[in-house]
């Protein structure tokens, strides 16, 4: 097996809100991966006096400790119990009902032995990558968020209104209920030769910059890793800067990948 991850922050003067881990059993049969990109919440608070990086490190703890100690429950299962933990933690302290409240996107992805099948959840706009033996590569994707109109994003009273709300788009917050909402389902072992989690931060090197197409990126995260992928979109997001170019979303933004060769 061969697992590489690499994270960098969109500004070196504000905290990496992305948060991503493998773990191995000591059995060593299997695994697990969690990746999550904190949602940056907009001026004026969030109703939580510990912060974003504080709750992916909480939720992704949560998440790792679960997947591998609870063989017994599903990843949608997993999830729910992840987020009732994280939010029993702060609950006397924050104001959960903040529709604001820290938040996260989620890639769960957990193996077992050869005749165990490789389970996967995606939550909001982080990208799972799948590679068959063969070399073909599926991505899985929640793209509700890509669906909505663009006014609905137009400014941050307009896009509270959706988020985590029925026609809008879910992240994993402090309501256990938003696992149901994910993407889930598993694979035969024997059709996944890797696997790989990338942040929007990261994945804009196909979807914003379109340098190629996923199974370019798997290529390129097979050869350069996770940190190669990363600093190519460093270097775009330079180049669209210098060039006054105009983006999707913000340009800088913190980014996250994990390769994990099964």
């Amino acid at each position: 097996m061969r697992f590489e991850l690499a994270t960098s922050p969109g500004a070196p003067e504000r905290p990496n809100e992305d948060w991503a881990s493998v773990a191995l059993p000591a059995a060593g049969r299997g695994g697990t991966l969690v990746l999550l990109d904190g949602v940056t919440p907009p001026a004026g608070g969030d109703g939580c006096v510990h912060g974003v990086p504080w709750f992916t490190a909480r939720l992704g703890g949560a998440l790792v400790e679960l997947s591998g100690s609870r063989r017994d429950l599903t990843l949608t299962e997993i999830l729910a119990e992840a987020i009732r933990r994280t939010a029993d933690s702060h609950r006397q302290t924050c104001d959960l009902s903040h529709v604001r409240t820290p938040q996260a996107t989620a890639v769960l992805v957990r193996w077992g032995g050869p005749a165990d099948p490789v389970e996967h959840l995606v939550l909001s706009d982080s990208t799972l990558l799948l590679q068959a033996p063969h070399g073909a590569v599926r991505a899985v994707l929640d793209d509700r968020l890509d669906r909505l109109p663009r006014e609905a994003l137009r400014t941050h009273a307009s896009a509270d209104a959706v988020r985590n709300a029925e026609g809008g788009f879910f992240t994993a917050a402090a309501d256990p209920g938003v696992a149901e909402r994910a993407v889930a389902g598993s694979t035969p072992r024997t059709r996944v030769r890797a696997v790989a989690a990338l942040t929007d931060g990261a994945s804009r090197w196909v979807d914003m910059f379109e340098e190629g197409d996923w199974s370019a990126c798997m290529a390129l995260l097979r050869k350069e890793g996770p940190r190669g992928l990363i600093d190519r979109v460093r270097t775009l997001e330079t180049s669209a800067e210098r060039r006054t170019q105009v983006i999707r979303w913000k340009l800088h933004d913190d980014a996250a990948a994990v390769f994990a060769e099964l």
